[in-house]
């Protein structure tokens, strides 16, 4: 099992990105600003994902110190739209940028991509997820309702993908906001995820195999997808 530390100040958001992480079969360590990077030992970590703009130290300094001591692959995540801090980090030793708002499906890509990368293509690619008659290939991106193919758009994907990782609890339209659009409590958020959610239904009834619709309102909440019986 691979070993990522988060650094990021923002607590939810490096909760949402934990759990997501964990789902998705990595260990999760984080600290919230650049000096508590410095608890973890860097050997005993597979990469860090960290953020540019940190208290105490910024992730450029918390890079360069790293450098000194370590080739651990590291990701920075940034809000700036600016190149010359894309170079910069890159320059200092980063492995990958990825900017925010992030997206947790795009985030666990890039790991996976830097991962098979620094091990040689080694990297195990995650099995298919399957919940009753839906499953998915997280890799490749696509998805079946039983024999048939799902003709699904990139949001569509990550929303269903969200869904099923988590089937059988219920899951705030906020979180499937992040899943889907890299985003919380955007303008029109709610409203979004429930177009989206509206439209990934339609295309399981079409190729329903048992005729039951698995995503489940929560009224004032957000959705469930249910678990088949056992």
């Amino acid at each position: 099992m691979d070993r990522i530390l988060l650094v990021d100040d923002d607590v939810a958001l490096v909760d949402m990105l934990r759990e997501y992480l964990e789902q998705d079969g990595f260990a999760v360590d984080a600290a919230h600003d650049g000096a508590a990077c410095f608890d973890h030992a860097p050997e005993e970590l597979d990469l860090i994902v960290l953020d540019v703009m940190l208290p105490k130290l910024s992730g450029f300094d918390v890079l360069k110190r790293l450098r000194q001591r370590s080739d651990v692959p590291v990701i920075m995540l940034t809000a700036r739209d600016d190149d010359v801090d894309r170079i910069v980090g890159f320059e200092i030793g980063a492995d990958d940028y990825v900017p925010k708002p992030v997206n947790p499906r795009e985030l666990v890509s890039r790991i996976r991509a830097v991962l098979r990368r620094v091990n040689g293509g080694a990297s195990k690619a995650p099995a298919d997820l399957q919940v009753g008659s839906v499953r998915l290939n997280p890799t490749a991106r696509v998805a079946w309702n039983g024999e048939w193919r799902l003709d699904l758009t990139s949001a569509e994907f990550s929303l269903l993908e969200h869904l099923l990782r988590g089937a059988g609890r219920i899951i705030s339209r906020d979180e499937l906001s992040a899943a889907a659009f890299g985003r919380h409590h955007a303008a029109g958020a709610d409203r979004n995820v429930d177009t989206l959610v509206s439209k990934v239904r339609r295309k399981l009834d079409a190729t329903a195999v048992d005729g039951e619709q698995p995503i489940k309102t929560i009224r004032n909440i957000g959705y469930l997808y249910a678990l088949p019986p056992s």
